[in-house]
């Protein structure tokens, strides 16, 4: 597995990243940990969580995908470069969510303690808060920094001007930068490429783009005019209309379809395809694959050695053109 810099940064990682939010409602404990092995011997040295993960429950459960990631990085550790965010709500408290000082604090000795280690290598916003001043969380994170519990800082669904008006701040702070930033980025949704992209590559951030396979769309196994797969994420509690609204669509299959002929016609498959296309673009550092079975990762790890060819890219990138004009959303 090849590694890549992070931004601008000296920190290596690898090409692809793991995301785990998975683990703990879809997957159990067990199939979690043989997931995380089958990436580890792939290759994969860049893991992603959050405290807010599983995903899709109805909020008791947050803080397990942690719980299960720690447990695995026993004995381990420093072999891994880990990554988890904030920001989503962790109760009904009103001060435990978002980006304030008492909350980033509070925040981060609660993933320390559920990963089972003392610091953290990339901690993360996971939502912009429009309601607490920049320099208060500018100001909260580098504190992580200067102590020692977290080494570099991030975000996640950050439209490019808030991200350009935090680096800004932070310049004038003096004070530790966001680094990278997580979008929603595939080729059913490609707005990232309007401005924030751009903008990443003039300052040196690094992009660790979530969902590059559309949520399992983008792996040919669902069908038009039948119901959402039962197991998979379009039927997975609170997330399931999430990810409906965002891909189960006519317009959607249409593209899927074609996609699917394209990576035929190349002798790969749609996921290959995909997953080697995102990582063809310029700005991405490493993509986060995700799977609810070991087996679903093989072909995210074939497309970390694959490079499409020229008019395979070019049409593939032509066919998903409209999907440039999408407004960027969570």
């Amino acid at each position: 597995m090849q590694h890549v810099q992070l931004g601008r940064t000296g920190l290596q990682v690898s090409k692809l990243c793991l995301g785990t939010m998975t683990f703990g409602l879809q997957c159990d404990e067990e199939r979690s940990r043989a997931i995380l092995d089958r990436a580890a011997e792939g290759g994969i040295t860049f893991l992603d969580t959050a405290d807010a993960y599983p995903i899709g429950g109805q909020g008791a459960e947050r803080g397990r995908t942690e719980e299960i990631l720690g447990r695995w990085l026993a004995g381990r550790r420093d072999d891994y470069v880990l990554a988890t965010k904030c920001g989503v709500p962790m109760s009904r408290r009103r001060w435990d969510r978002g980006g304030s000082r008492k909350h980033i604090l509070d925040a981060v000795d609660g993933s320390l303690r559920r990963l089972q280690t003392d610091y953290i290598d990339l901690y993360q916003l996971h939502l912009d808060d429009l309601h607490t001043p920049l320099d208060e969380t500018i100001a909260a994170f580098d504190h992580l920094v200067q102590v020692g519990k977290v080494r570099y800082v991030g975000c996640s669904n950050y439209s490019a001007w808030r991200l350009a008006r935090a680096l800004g701040r932070a310049e004038v702070l003096g004070a530790a930068r966001y680094d990278c930033v997580q979008p929603r980025y595939n080729l059913l949704h490609r707005a990232a490429e309007r401005d924030l992209f751009e903008l990443c590559e003039a300052e040196g951030v690094g992009v660790i783009p979530y969902n590059p396979i559309a949520g399992g769309m983008l792996s040919g196994k669902h069908r038009r005019g039948d119901a959402p797969t039962e197991g998979t994420r379009f039927t997975l509690g609170t997330a399931a209309g999430r990810y409906q609204d965002r891909y189960w669509h006519d317009s959607t299959f249409d593209t899927v379809e074609r996609l699917g002929a394209l990576a035929e016609g190349a002798a790969m498959s749609l996921v290959t395809l995909a997953a080697a296309w995102c990582l063809a673009q310029p700005a991405v550092t490493a993509p986060i694959v995700g799977a609810s079975k070991p087996e679903q990762l093989v072909d995210a790890l074939v497309a970390a050695d694959t490079a499409l060819a020229p008019d395979l890219q070019a049409e593939v990138d032509e066919l998903t053109r409209p999907y440039r004009l999408v407004e960027q959303q969570r």
